[in-house]
């Protein structure tokens, strides 16, 4: 039986993305296993990042490489800074998701989603579905994969600052 609850697994979905809002890079990146993934498919019902080209996939080191990126003094994409804000539809726990596993430790909760990302006279709005992947480990929850689904992920995007 799970130590945790599905409040608490909603509670998570909500903490992980005020991280995000608030720029808290480095909070967010500790939220990852080892083993993290960040994705976000180029293709509607796209089942593997290794078999088709996504807009995004990244692994632990590769998001540590964005987070720097973003601190760095030469990225003047950055200057001023990007800002974000999510709003989020209540999230769900996914029971019918194969990898949702509760006595092994592993959840999934699925939530939609209003993404904005706005630098000085920009903003973008992007909606979709975000998909974690939750492992329990050392009595946390922590993020084995993010998975954005974005409503119209086959058009043409201009430069993803952030992270949805």
């Amino acid at each position: 039986m799970s130590q945790f609850t599905d409040q608490d697994i909603i509670d998570f979905v909500y903490a992980e993305t005020r991280l995000l809002d608030a720029l808290k890079f480095e909070d967010w990146l500790n939220l990852f296993t080892e083993d993290g993934h960040y994705w976000m498919p180029l293709a509607h019902d796209q089942e593997d990042a290794r078999l088709h080209t996504s807009l995004m996939s990244e692994d632990k080191l590769l998001l540590r490489v964005r987070i720097e990126r973003l601190k760095g003094q030469r990225t003047f994409s950055q200057q001023p800074p990007s800002r974000c804000h999510h709003l989020l539809q209540r999230p769900e726990i996914d029971t019918t998701h194969a990898w949702h596993q509760p006595a092994q430790g592993q959840f999934v909760a699925r939530t939609a989603f209003h993404y904005v990302e706005a630098r000085r006279d920009d903003q973008k709005l992007y909606a979709g579905w975000a998909t974690y992947q939750l492992r329990a480990e050392d009595g946390q929850l922590r993020i084995r994969q993010k998975r954005i689904d974005l409503l119209n992920c086959n058009a043409a995007h201009g430069n993803i600052q952030l992270f949805m």
